[in-house]
């Protein structure tokens, strides 16, 4: 590897050699604290360049074959980093703006490294690397947040269509009434106080008359208003629980391929925060804003129609205020998205501490969890502040600038009056209704604040409807009249993104056949068993079951005949045997027994205080592993699947918890389907068959006995593992722990 540093002030001045070329370049904004600086990568045919902040140093490395660059995004950050075969060399972030030029920077240092390691391109590969290219380029592009956002959640404000209008109408209603007492006013004034100060009786039944008509006026709008208000902010709140229900529904049908990319923190501020963010708009700011628009266009027609000129005097500064809102607006959107992104970061170091708090205590690293939550804290208030900085500003504006329209119809109504063009009553009601429409135009401008952040809270969580299952559903789902579990494999592939993991792999099982799935960590095994699930979906050939492509089976019927054992069983918080019927609600008593006896679970359970009453804390982590274990292996036996998914299920207990797990593993493979996934080659003795894997491939296939007599991939397997085996023992570690 050859680094070193120059000061090269553009691209342009690259000292490139006179056969070297750019291949392609990308922009960087951020830096590796993720704050806005300046940089750029560049790409040529013999090095690589990148440089981040304002100084001009550039670093370079001459392209070697064991280079290699990862790309990911998070959070609407995306990252580069350069390796090399042994260490992290570099690494770059930017706002996924520029991903467009991150993947085309990308390609063309692939097929560089190819060209270096003097190997063609597979063409088919790279038609597939360029299509998932383009559709990602497609993707980012239209991320861009907009106030349009917010006319999309019409699809849930549709079914209360009905209400929505009699709220409107109501308020419309309601401000009409708000807008009585003023113009009433003028003759009260005119007509009653005015000739009493100049020596005129007191006409006492037109002040009651005007007062009874004031207190009227009050009673309407407030009886209006508060109809209103409860009933636009029932629909609301109705809107708000199914977009959170319809957003939650969606992600629960997305594929696994989704939650690899996301962060669970994430994922909880979307649906959580920003649901409830948009229901608060909905309720009351939206209602507001409709309210202050009715009050300004109602009192802009009164003031016209009692005096044009006072009237146009009085809606000078209103332009003024509409282009400071225009300006505002997007700065403060992209400022509330970059909000949002960075309260996302915070929520997912808690998302992440929390659930580990037993691994951060073990290794002491509370003071780093800390600095990790103060340093995310730091950065949420420091976008905060920015934003504060545009918003602090704005709103004194509108206030002053209201402030100088009223000391201006003072002014003006002041000489009308002296010339005799109005009456001081005409003037009193111009104060009034002028008070009232600057109060809701300075209410209009901040509400500005309000809707950019339910913009943004809109499409954060219409990034996930929109997102489609690379797991679809079949359009015409063929029915499964009974499971029989035969298996059958044809020429499938499979890929991650761009790397292919499986591929042209040819597999039949018979039903009730047991399989052992061995190989090297990466060999492809877990991926198998994800395909065999359609957790995944594969990129070629055919996974069928009794004769027919699972594609065509719909996902909920299909995997109610498959049983799954994890070799880290997961509970959810609750009683043990509200986890046992998790896949079978509905299961009764005797059912939850007779599963938990046939996992040799029920002798343990009865010693908890409370029985099958006993509450599992979160994660299971009142339980020790054998009997979180033996739990889940009670929880697929309930189900009484066809086909029985074993993923390591005995590698993370010790021999005697083996034992005991081994024993119900037994209860549960009877008469079913079943690929077990093993580490320890010893516990697949029982299995018909053993498949051997090796990147993607099956290499070998037969029994215990004769792949051993084989000494092929598998005895080199089981060799190491015997010698693993004697050295722990010398070593004093118990037997079972070696592994």
């Amino acid at each position: 590897m050859n680094t070193a540093s120059a000061p090269l002030p553009s691209v342009s001045s690259l000292a490139l050699a006179p056969d070297e070329t750019v291949l392609a370049r990308l922009t960087l904004d951020l830096d590796g604290n993720l704050r806005f600086v300046r940089g750029e990568v560049v790409l040529t045919s013999q090095r690589l360049f990148g440089r981040t902040g304002n100084d001009a140093l550039w670093q370079q490395w001459a392209l070697q074959p064991d280079f290699s660059l990862r790309h990911h995004d998070h959070a609407g950050v995306g990252t580069l980093e350069l390796h090399d075969s042994s260490a992290k060399l570099a690494n770059w972030r930017y706002t996924l703006g520029h991903n467009p030029e991150a993947l085309l920077l990308i390609t063309q240092f692939e097929k560089r490294q190819a060209a270096l390691a003097g190997n063609a391109v597979d063409s088919e590969e790279q038609d597939d690397k360029d299509e998932d290219e383009a559709d990602f380029i497609s993707n980012v592009e239209e991320q861009s947040p907009s106030t349009a956002s917010l006319f999309r959640l019409w699809r849930f404000a549709k079914p209360y269509r009905g209400q929505l209008l009699l709220g409107f109408i109501l308020t419309l209603a309601s401000t009409a009434a708000t807008l009585v007492p003023p113009y009433m006013t003028m003759p009260l004034m005119d007509n009653v106080l005015i000739p009493y100060q100049n020596g005129a009786p007191l006409d006492m039944e037109l002040v009651s008359l005007y007062l009874g008509g004031l207190f009227i006026a009050a009673l309407v709008a407030w009886g209006l208003g508060w109809a209103k208000t409860y009933i636009l902010a029932l629909v609301s709140e109705r809107i708000g629980a199914d977009l959170r229900t319809t957003t939650y529904e969606h992600l629960l049908r997305l594929s696994l391929q989704y939650f690899g990319g996301k962060r669970t923190g994430d994922l909880m501020t979307r649906i959580g925060s920003e649901t409830d963010r948009i229901c608060v708009f909905l309720s009351l700011h939206l209602l507001d804003f409709f309210t202050d628009i009715l009050m300004i266009a109602m009192t802009a027609a009164i003031l016209v129609s009692i005096n044009p000129w006072l009237a146009l005097v009085t809606l000078l500064p209103l332009p003024f205020i509409a282009w400071m809102i225009h300006v505002v607006r997007d700065k403060l959107r992209n400022g509330f998205e970059k909000i949002d992104r960075i309260w996302s970061q915070v929520t997912n170091v808690l998302a992440d501490t929390i659930p580990g708090i037993r691994v951060v205590k073990a290794f002491a690293q509370e003071k780093r969890e800390a600095a990790r939550f103060r340093d995310a804290n730091q950065h949420n208030l420091l976008v905060n502040d920015r934003v504060n900085k545009v918003w602090s500003l704005f709103t004194p504006t509108v206030t002053f600038l209201t402030e100088i329209g009223l000391l201006v119809v003072w002014a003006f109504g002041i000489w009308q009056v002296s010339r005799g063009s109005i009456t001081v009553g005409v003037l009193t009601a111009f104060l009034a209704y002028i008070s009232r429409f600057y109060t809701r135009l300075d209410s209009m401008s901040r509400i500005v604040s309000v809707t950019q952040k339910a913009a943004t809270g809109a499409k954060r969580i219409f990034d996930i409807l929109d997102h489609v299952s690379s797991v679809p559903e079949p359009a015409n789902p063929v029915k499964m009249k009974k499971v029989e579990g035969r298996i059958t494999m044809r020429d499938i592939g499979f890929r991650y993104g761009n790397r292919a993991v499986i591929r042209g792999l040819d597999l039949d099982i018979r039903p009730g056949e047991m399989i052992g799935l061995v190989g090297h960590s990466g060999s492809g095994k877990s991926t198998l068993v994800n395909l065999i699930c359609r957790f995944y979906d594969i990129s070629q050939g055919s996974i069928m079951v009794d004769g027919v492509d699972i594609r065509a089976i719909s996902i909920p019927e299909y995997r109610r005949n498959i049983g799954l054992v994890l070799q880290e069983p997961f509970l959810f918080f609750g009683t043990i045997a509200d986890n046992i019927a998790y896949g079978k609600p509905d299961a009764t008593r005797a059912e939850i027994i007779a599963a938990a006896r046939a996992a040799n679970a029920h002798e343990f359970i009865l010693r908890l205080p409370h029985g099958y009453d006993s509450m599992v804390g979160e994660r299971g982590q009142t339980l020790s592993g054998g009997e979180r274990q033996r739990i889940s292996i009670a929880r697929a036996l309930l189900i009484d699947p066809h086909i029985l998914i074993l993923d390591e299920a005995t590698s993370a207990v010790d021999t005697t918890t083996e034992r005991e797990i081994q024993k119900a593993l037994d209860n549960l493979v009877k008469g079913r389907t079943t690929i077990a996934i093993a580490h320890r080659l010893s516990t697949l003795r029982r299995a018909d068959r053993i498949v051997v894997m090796d990147r993607g491939h099956i290499v070998e296939i037969g029994s215990h006995d004769e792949l051993l007599e084989r000494q092929g991939a598998y005895y080199i397997l089981y060799q190491a593992q015997q010698r693993q085996a004697a050295e722990a023992e010398l070593l004093g570690i118990p037997k079972g722990d070696e592994a």
